[in-house]
């Protein structure tokens, strides 16, 4: 009776380690595939933080160029104010000859080569560039039939233009 207890005892034991054989395989077996699961999170999450790292450096050349155009843009801007403040400046010319047509010319006052503002008299422009810091005993006169100093030279410069139908 002991050995068939024992006989019985050891088969059922050795159906118990086959079994836990079977079991540990199938455990190495799911290892593994965890295991290369693992391996593959770890190359994707390798490849999702080099794509990342790309995109940022896309991202600032991105905002480099953005703020190279915002400044073009900018500028542009400034530009563009700078040329209707030249059409203002023009049609107040156009409204003093307009309102002054005994007059034979008007005087223009350039600061820098730029265009000032007009007048009606050499006198008001003189007033007016002194107003804005011109030197009063640095005006001068040029003879007759010389040539004019480049503009850059010149800090304020008044040029008489004749009106339509002056000669």
């Amino acid at each position: 009776m002991i050995s068939i207890i024992t006989t019985r005892r050891l088969r059922e034991m050795t159906d118990d380690i086959d079994g836990l054989e079977a079991e540990l395989r199938a455990v190495r077996a799911d290892a593994a595939v965890v295991g290369h699961a693992d391996a593959e999170l770890v190359a994707r999450v390798r490849e999702a933080d080099a794509e990342a790292d790309a995109l940022r450096a896309r991202l600032l050349a991105e905002a480099g160029e953005r703020a190279r155009l915002e400044a073009e843009v900018e500028r542009l801007r400034a530009q563009v104010l700078l040329d209707a403040e030249d059409r203002v400046a023009l049609r107040q010319l156009l409204k003093v000859v307009r309102k002054q047509d005994r007059r034979d010319r008007v005087y223009v006052l350039f600061r820098r080569g730029a265009f000032h503002s007009v007048h009606l008299s050499s006198q008001a422009a003189e007033e007016a560039a002194e107003a804005e810091g011109a030197d009063r005993a640095g005006w001068t006169r040029l003879a007759p039939g010389a040539a004019l100093p480049p503009a850059s030279e010149t800090d304020w410069r008044i040029q008489a233009l004749p009106l339509g139908g002056a000669r």
